[in-house]
């Protein structure tokens, strides 16, 4: 057991506290913050990561049992295959006056993953490309309006949403954001709707059909897609012309190699991928039918560090090594697995819990007058056991049954535990913010 003093004083905990001073917020990713995790005692720094497990800054070893790098770490942290291709890659330059031909391969492979595709465009992050797809569908239509469902991203098009009404964002994971810096005359252009709520959908559109540029929606997050939710969708769009959008940041590779969305056979114009398609390497990338792709020509979509030969070389390599060892069936696995032991352990500690999501994006929560006060705890506890553990799951290929087992000794021993705290005696720490909104209130 690691004693709580330790984790408070840890050099970690200390170089947030100095972070906070010179970067606005502390991080760079509101999703990777202390405060969403236990305040003032989340390590906040690795040192070293390798497999599932992380080393913090006093050099005290932990198995992720939480969001593995928020997703992107699929295979599993120095994954040594990706990092020996990444490595020959630098050795041979990262980038230079002329293209890297890597980039031509990783789309033929993105191709054959997806045949309803013909083109690709690349970037770095999730956020970016979701904008560049809104810009090439806006140049397609020449239509200003975007509709979608769900999370995509903190650039303006999305958060415009909340100019005109401030709770707009609220039912898509992350209330409370303000559009301080987006500008006024982005009101109307980005309207959201309610997920598989054709209803919904339908009565932003009346009025509206010859201005829409876009639907765009996370096809499966939590769940796995209501098939005729998509299929009335592709329907819809088709119908009033606007470009159809699924924003796979998350969910690719999740469930299987490439987008989600191939398990469901109901196909968009375009498809935004991120995260996992490069194991923790900076890499995204735009899929589109031609005929939409090509508008990226009628507009100016450009930059220096989309033609690094770095993020290629890692997508391929994952990519490779994602269908050699078979990662889907494995994450699917473990993921069940974890999801098996948080309901057991819950019933033998008579510790009322809710189990949702995908196997390989599970998620539980505590049904409690005080849930996040049992999510702070539930935290603090997993971190003297040795485990970075969250009420999210994110399963990788370096997951086994060996950490499993481990985990599950740990899971057991502190449901138990906090099934005997009354209410008031949960925590005595700073609490955890819920979800994403205090974190927009500091």
């Amino acid at each position: 057991m690691i004693d709580i003093d330790t984790l408070k004083n840890s050099k970690g905990t200390k170089l947030y506290r100095k972070a906070k001073t010179l970067i606005p917020g502390g991080s760079q990713l509101l999703s990777k913050r202390p405060e969403m995790f236990a305040p003032d005692i989340w390590p906040a720094y690795y040192s070293k990561a390798k497999g599932c497990h992380v080393w913090d800054l006093d050099g005290k070893e932990y198995i992720d049992m939480s969001i593995m790098a928020v997703g992107a770490c699929i295979l599993g942290y120095a994954d040594e295959d990706v990092d020996a291709a990444v490595i020959e890659s630098i050795h041979r330059g990262v980038n230079s006056s002329l293209n890297c031909p890597e980039e031509v391969d990783l789309a033929e492979a993105l191709m054959e993953l997806h045949p309803w595709f013909d083109m690709v465009r690349y970037a770095r992050s999730g956020g970016e490309a979701l904008s560049i797809a809104v810009r090439i569908a806006r140049a397609k239509t020449k239509r200003d309006i975007v509709l979608f469902s769900g999370y995509h991203g903190w650039t303006d098009w999305y958060l415009a949403a909340n100019l005109a009404d401030k709770s707009g964002l609220d039912g898509q994971l992350m209330p409370g954001l303000e559009p301080n810096g987006v500008p006024r005359g982005l009101t109307g252009t980005a309207i959201p709707f309610d997920f598989n709520n054709i209803e919904s959908l339908r009565k932003k559109i009346i009025g509206k059909e010859s201005e829409i540029a876009a639907i765009i929606i996370e096809p499966a997050r939590g769940e796995e897609a209501p098939s005729q939710y998509l299929k009335t969708l592709r329907e819809i769009s088709s119908e009033i012309g606007a470009v159809l959008i699924y924003d796979e940041i998350t969910s690719a590779f999740r469930m299987c190699a490439g987008g989600i969305h191939c398990r469901y056979g109901i196909y968009p114009d375009m498809a935004v991928f991120a995260k996992s398609m490069a194991n923790g390497y900076a890499m995204s990338a735009i899929l589109g039918t031609e005929d939409v792709m090509q508008a990226a020509q009628s507009t100016f979509i450009s930059s220096t560090n989309w033609t690094d030969r770095v993020g290629p070389t890692a997508a391929l390599a994952t990519l490779k090594k994602y269908q050699k060892t078979k990662t889907d069936k494995h994450i699917i696995s473990i993921g069940n697995k974890t999801k098996k032991i948080w309901q057991d352990a819950s019933l033998k500690a008579g510790l009322q819990i809710n189990v949702t999501g995908l196997p390989t994006l599970a998620a539980f929560e505590f049904k409690s007058k005080k849930p996040m006060d049992l999510n702070t705890r539930f935290v603090i506890e997993m971190l003297q056991r040795g485990f970075l553990g969250f009420r999210q799951f994110k399963p990788s290929l370096a997951h086994s049954d060996i950490e499993l087992d481990k985990y599950k000794n740990a899971i057991e021993e502190v449901f138990l535990l906090l099934s005997k705290l009354p209410d008031d005696k949960i925590i005595s720490s700073p609490v955890a913010h819920a979800g994403l909104y205090r974190l927009t209130k500091e």
